[in-house]
């Protein structure tokens, strides 16, 4: 099958980190299913992948973890599924079921947890094979580019806004604009209609784009809000923005981390934090890992019920580096990029 490979970290190039190859069908195995790929979201955390940030236990491994596709195999042990349906894949790809943090309920904390597109091979390929369990079938009222991100951008920001714990009319900060961001901003306007929110982005694109989407403010990383705010959540891949957003939170006020990997490129700025004026008052810094098959449930199950769509841009699969490249440079991106696979 066709895939874009990442080789490994001696053979990655800053243009080009994947490489177009001709790889195995991957087999499937009792338990699985295998998903022939039509569209697959294109995510940070692959950036993390291509860049060296997150480190894979193997290469070379095939990135995506934003899957849209029709069942192709079934596996002899898999009841709850059949071929032809329509299904997707998130980042989660297995817990174990048995330890302390899955039976909670908090799977994504599982220390057995697996990730598609980083554990095993994801979907910038024609076929990907996951456990059936920790597949979706998909709500018909979107079509695949605009499920795509709802899997992943959609579902950690819906994670995120539960860390948040927003009462409605509480004022709500986003740091940075991206895929996630620009769905956070559309649930939370629905879920919590009286709360203003706040967009803080370095690109004036990006804060005209979420002022259309109906922030109440817009403003660059460094300025000013009207006021200060119950709860933040990051989306940026750098920490000058989480130093400013800890002095923007009111007595008490959240400030949510929605990033597997931060850069270190201004890791000094930490030295900063000043635990009187930034920490104090019982301000609560949280940090998102990974996600549970019931938030990419609850989230699907919302973006129907309440018609929200994604602003997405496809592009064909050979153009993943461009991708890549583009979430690299950051700033002016309008919501989501998914690569197309196969025709739908």
């Amino acid at each position: 099958m066709k895939a874009m490979v990442l080789r490994g970290a001696g053979e990655v190039t800053d243009d080009s980190p994947l490489v177009a190859s001709e790889i195995d069908e991957p087999a499937c195995g009792d338990d699985d299913v295998v998903i022939r790929t039509r569209v697959c979201g294109v995510c940070r955390t692959d950036l993390d992948l291509a860049q060296g940030r997150l480190v894979p236990p193997a290469y070379p491994v095939v990135p995506g973890h934003q899957v849209v596709g029709i069942i192709e195999r079934v596996g002899a042990h898999v009841r709850d599924r059949r071929v032809g349906q329509r299904a997707g894949v998130a980042w989660i790809r297995w817990a174990c079921g048995e330890c302390r943090w899955c039976l909670a309920g908090t799977e994504n904390l599982c220390p057995h947890f697996q990730a598609n597109g980083c554990d095993a091979n994801g979907g910038y390929a024609e076929f990907v094979a996951v456990p059936a369990a920790f597949t979706y079938l998909l709500p018909d009222g979107l079509d695949d580019a605009h499920v795509a991100p709802l899997l992943c951008a959609g579902a950690i920001g819906w994670r995120s806004l539960r860390l948040a714990e927003l009462a409605d009319g509480d004022p709500l900060g986003l740091t940075g604009f991206g895929a996630s961001a620009h769905l956070v901003l559309q649930t939370a306007r629905r879920r919590y209609p009286r709360s203003p929110i706040y967009v803080f982005a370095r690109n004036a694109d990006e804060r005209a784009f979420a002022t259309e989407l109906g922030a109440s403010w817009t403003g660059d990383t460094r300025d000013e809000p009207p006021g200060d705010l119950a709860a933040i959540i990051d989306t940026t891949p750098v920490w000058t923005p989480v130093v400013s957003a800890l002095r923007r939170l009111m007595p008490g006020g959240r400030l949510v981390i929605n990033a597997i990997r931060k850069s270190n490129a201004d890791r000094d700025v930490l030295a900063s934090i000043r635990y009187e004026t930034d920490l104090w008052m019982e301000r609560d810094l949280r940090s998102v890992a990974n996600v549970t098959r019931a938030d990419v449930r609850e989230m699907l199950a919302f973006a129907a019920d309440a018609g929200l769509e994604p602003t997405v841009e496809v592009l064909p699969l050979d153009d993943a580096n461009r991708a890549l490249a583009a979430l690299a440079r950051g700033g002016g991106l309008r919501g989501a990029t998914a690569l197309r696979v196969a025709a739908s």
